[in-house]
């Protein structure tokens, strides 16, 4: 039996593909877990400073949640299926400390969309198509959509989106700033991986940082402005401020990666 989550570790980005293609790489139960596995060893490695997520297969990154799986589920166990599914996944790839690059390589409805919108920089095929559909289903998005979507498009186009099903095309998610790029599918890897590299050029510090930062500012139970100072001051304390510091003074590139 083939892995779910496919790993090749290549110049310092760990590349983790979803690999149920004969379901469109829809999310069930043991997939949530195998790619939480995989996230969680490629942030704990040293060797890793960027993360690029895909899709397998040429039609979508994730279609979906796998409804048969919970389409007989009762309050409680929607209730826990939404809990779980957070912690496990969708908040835990926003707080990693290594930054995730989603490659939507297709379709991302529903549970696919909610992943690509919980990693920190999304990358789309022209041909990709994203959208909530859950409410033709008699239910609402239940990881994280309706938060994300918010605050990445505005109050009004999630309402509209999440409203009436919809779908954006590629260009229109660019539009929205749902996404920051859109390429041909053919070059979608590719210039994932090149934008992985000028983020490798940066303190692997100082980005950790900036992420707990920018996180901060959309939890209402912190000040993100407090944070910042607090990330700031921290940054002094730090090997990779020294380096940059003193490769800036020497007029050389910094090597902040052996």
């Amino acid at each position: 039996m083939e892995a779910l989550i496919l790993t090749e570790i290549r110049n310092h980005i760990a590349f983790l593909t979803i690999n149920r293609p004969q379901q469109l790489n829809a999310l069930n139960k043991a997939t949530i877990e195998a790619l939480h596995l995989a996230l969680s060893q490629a942030n704990d490695n040293p060797e890793v400073g960027v993360i690029i997520l895909t899709g397998s297969g040429q039609k979508a990154f994730v279609a979906g949640a796998d409804i048969k799986e919970f389409a007989n589920y009762n309050i409680a166990e929607g209730g826990m299926m939404a809990q779980n599914g957070q912690k496990l996944l969708f908040d835990f790839i926003e707080q990693l400390h290594t930054p995730v690059i989603a490659a939507v390589n297709g379709f991302a409805l529903g549970g696919g969309l909610e992943l690509a919108m919980a990693c920190h920089i999304r990358i789309a095929s022209s041909n990709a198509k994203m959208g909530l559909p859950e409410t033709s289903l008699g239910v609402i998005p239940g990881y994280g959509g309706t938060q994300r979507l918010a605050q990445l498009v505005g109050k009004g186009k999630a309402n509209e989106l999440i409203f009436t099903a919809g779908m954006l095309k590629a260009d229109e998610a660019l539009q929205w700033g749902l996404v920051n790029a859109v390429v041909e599918q053919e070059v979608l890897i590719e210039t994932a991986e090149a934008m992985a590299q000028k983020i490798l050029n940066n303190s692997p510090m100082a980005i950790a940082a900036a992420i707990r930062s920018v996180n901060a500012g959309f939890d209402h139970s912190l000040n993100g402005y407090h944070q910042e100072i607090k990330e700031f001051g921290m940054c002094f304390g730090t090997k990779d401020f020294k380096e940059g510091t003193q490769a800036f003074l020497e007029k050389r590139k910094p090597q902040f990666r052996d």
